[in-house]
Order: structure tokens, then sequence, then C-alpha cells
């Protein structure tokens, strides 16, 4: 059952918070943005947690790999969430109670408790689902591919900008407030998690489920599916082999964003020497290129599925992947920062780019089952990311686990190929695609007469006021 009323159009009315469809786009990315933020607020701060606790190479390993397994499991239950109570209700509990163990961490005074709160917070991560799962039912096809690649890449922002604001953040407590260096950290994630909860509210009086309401009164009016459809459906998505393949590209591209933002400001201190400050200032360019990167490619994916139709969005899926993995591998081999830092950013392009490419492919794959395959998808992300922790944990030094990694990442854009769509999708969607547009046009004509017909009633004013003076 398609929901009505999707907004054709994003840039022409991006300021435009009355319509419903463009105040939800905005929320769903900043708490995308602050769950992010909060998601790895911790990591640029692992130089002065790694040494208050004591924690071997092993030991901080198990913690990236806490950070991002949990997630795999809360991605695939909050797909089905929102299906079943939708994404107002779904992000509101998931902000409000996922504040709680990111402030909780400090009260972790020994590697197992850290872990446990490192844990824990990753089930904010699941944050990611929701804000695609509410711009795929708020945008029509013209444009949902763009939405969805814009609003996930300015929410992955926040991994970019942690990098930098929480080392200001502790220097701050720590030069002006006089805490101590184990105090300031701990100060830092307690802040964040008020702002977290905070957010949570504000979803609630800000958003709904869809253009026309929230699911709730949907359903009473039979324009949605019973809730107890929405469990068969999810099953029955499993099923289909395009979800799986998805899954496990997304683990190639987000996978590859969430390690690296974990160990980014380790890898620069440890491998440059350079200072706390100044590692996550370099690693921050990696999350900061989510500004634009990942829009590009869901604006890409939308220009080539208006060419090539669903298969063109794959085609370009491939290549974006293909260009993460050969930046990766380039990326490894760099031993000094002035060619490292160029290299880093040209990875981050194809890595985001490919975030945004595998989206605007997700949409199209089974619309009774958005947030099923939404979310298997989005579990893959941190699936890929376990896997690839595992290797940091390692005994191989890390530049040769970025290249092996590179090397995994190029193999897997072979797998775009495999995804398929019947004859009959490819008409329906092209025929769904051509209405969008139609409505675009015309409602830029209804604009463009109602503006001719205001001209024209100022002059016809004029001239009346005219002809009484004379």
């Amino acid at each position: 059952m398609e929901l009505q009323n999707k907004s054709t159009r994003l840039w022409t009315n991006f300021f435009n918070v009355r319509m419903v469809q463009i105040r939800t786009f905005h929320m769903t990315w900043f708490a995308f943005f602050a769950c992010f933020f909060a998601w790895f607020g911790i990591a640029p701060l692992m130089i002065i947690v790694r040494e208050e606790l004591s924690l071997t190479k092993e030991q901080v390993g198990w913690s990236i790999i806490a950070s991002v397994a949990v997630t795999i499991f809360a991605r695939l239950f909050i797909g089905w969430l929102c299906d079943r109570i939708g994404p107002r209700l779904s992000y509101t509990y998931l902000l409000i109670f996922g504040a709680f163990p990111v402030a909780g961490i400090a009260l972790a005074n020994s590697f197992e408790s850290f872990l446990f709160f490192r844990l824990l917070i990753g089930i904010i991560g699941a944050s990611f689902v929701i804000t695609q799962y509410h711009t795929s039912v708020m945008f029509a096809p013209n444009v949902v591919g763009t939405a969805n690649a814009t609003s996930a890449g300015w929410g992955n922002l926040g991994g970019g900008v942690t990098q930098i604001i929480m080392p200001l953040i502790f220097s701050g407590l720590v030069i002006g407030f006089g805490f101590t260096d184990a105090t300031a950290w701990r100060m830092s994630m307690v802040s964040v998690g008020i702002v977290i909860f905070i957010v949570g509210i504000a979803y609630y009086f800000l958003t709904q489920d869809a253009p026309d309401g929230n699911y709730k009164e949907l359903r009473e009016k039979g324009l949605l599916p019973e809730k107890k459809k929405v469990t068969g459906a999810f099953f029955h998505a499993l099923t289909d082999y395009r979800v799986w393949i998805l899954f496990l590209i997304y683990g190639a591209c987000f996978g590859i964003e969430l390690t690296v933002n974990n160990v980014a400001a380790l890898y620069f201190f440890d491998y440059f020497d350079l200072s706390l400050v100044a590692a996550g200032g370099v690693a921050a360019s990696f999350g900061l290129m989510n500004i634009f990167a990942r829009t590009l490619g869901g604006i890409f994916g939308d220009n080539f599925g208006a060419l090539w139709g669903l298969r063109g969005r794959a085609y370009w899926l491939f290549i974006v992947l293909l260009g993460e993995g050969i930046a990766l591998m380039i990326f490894s081999q760099m031993s000094v920062l002035f060619l490292a830092i160029p290299m880093l950013i040209v990875f981050s392009l194809f890595t985001q780019m490919s975030e945004g490419a595998t989206y605007s492919v997700v949409p199209f794959i089974d619309k009774k089952a958005l947030g099923a395959v939404a979310g298997v998808v989005g579990a893959g992300g941190n699936a890929g990311a376990v896997a690839a922790g595992f290797l940091f944990k390692g005994t191989m030094e890390w530049p040769d686990v970025f290249f092996t990694i590179g090397v995994v990442v190029t193999i897997a854009s072979l797998l775009t190929f495999f995804i398929r769509f019947t004859p009959e999708q490819e008409e329906q969607e092209k025929a769904l695609f051509e209405k969008a547009n139609l409505d675009l046009l015309k409602t830029r004509a209804d604009r463009a007469n109602a503006a001719l017909a205001n001209s024209a009633q100022v002059i016809a004013d004029y001239n009346q006021k005219h002809d009484e003076n004379i």
C-alpha cells in the first residue's frame, strides 16, 4: 500500500518547515547527527581512557567491536518496530532511553565496566534505520535517494564533528575548570547524554509518521496494513536474496566508515606522532566529508535511475564501491602525513557516496516491508564493522589491515551485478518516477501562473489608480 502526498521536492522547499515532510527531514538528520556524535563521542578521547584504565591493544579492539556489535541486532529490531508503531515513536523511545548509557559511561572504572557501557551505547546506532525509513515515507521516487543520502550524510557528519568537539570540550574542562583528565572525559559524555534526551522529546512533538498523519490514525482509516501483517511482511523480506546482497555491500562501505571513526584518531596518534587534538582534527576530515559526499551518492543514484531505471542505481553503486576499495588500498600505503590526508579524504568521498548509493536502492526492494529491508541492510554496516574490528585487535599492523579491507571492498563491488529487478517492477517504478516529475512540473506551473496572475492584478490596480488620478 503506497503512502500518498510524498514530497516531490527537497531543495526548493528546504526552509519551508511548515511542510511536515521538510520539518521531518530536518529533524531526522539532526537526531541522527546527535546520535552519531554520542555513539562515537568517546572515540577521540580513547587516548586518555586507554591510559587511565590501562587498556591493552586487545582490550581497545574489543571496545571497538562492542560499540558496533549490538547495533546489528538493534537495527534488525528497529526496522520491524518502525513498521509497527511508526518512525516517530521509534525515534523518540530510542533517543530517550539511549541517553542513559551515553551518560552512564561516566561510571566506568575498569575495562569490564567500560566495555559494558560501550556495548549499550551502540544501541543508538539503530537511529540510522529510522532516519532512512522516515525520509523514505516522506519523499517521492524522484528525490528519495537524495533525501535519504542527505539526511544520513548530515547525520554521519556527527562522527566527524565529534572528533573535533570532544577533545575541545575535554580540554576546556581541564584547562578552564581545573578538572582532572579522569573527570573531564566523564563530564564530556554526561553532557552529550543530556543533549540526546532533549532531542528525543523534540522529535515527538515536531514530527509525524507520514505525510497524512501518524500510523495509528492511518490504520484506523484503513490506509495502512494492520500490525499483525507487519511481522509476516518482515520475514518475507528476509527471503529476498537482494536484501542480503545489500547487507554485505553496506558492510563494505558504512561498516568501514564506522571502523575508521573508531580507529582514526589512534591511528594518526600512533603512526604519525600527532597530539590528541591534532589527531582528532585529522580524523575529523574523514567524517566531515559527509556534509556533501553521501548526498552526492544519492543525487547520482536518482540521476542514474532517471536514465537507466532501477538497474541504473545498481550500476552507480558498483562504480563508487570500486572507487572506495582502490582508494583505501592506496591510503594504507601512505607513510607521510601530507600524502595520507588527501588520500583519506578521497577514500572518505567514495565510502560515503557508496552509502548514499546503497540507500538509493533500498526503498525499491520491498515497499511492503520497508522497515525490514532498511533494518537488515543497516545491520550489515555494523556486521562489516565487527568483522573489521577483529582485524584491528589482532597482531597485524594497522596499515596492513587497511590494505586487506581495501581488497575485500573491491571484491564486494562485484556483488552489485546480482541486484536485479523484474521487468514489471522496472515499469511500475518508471511510471511512479514519471508521475512524481509530472507532479513537480505541475506544481511549478501552478506557482508560475499564480505569480503571473498576481502581477496582472498589480498592473490592473496601478492602471485603475492612474485613471482615477487623471
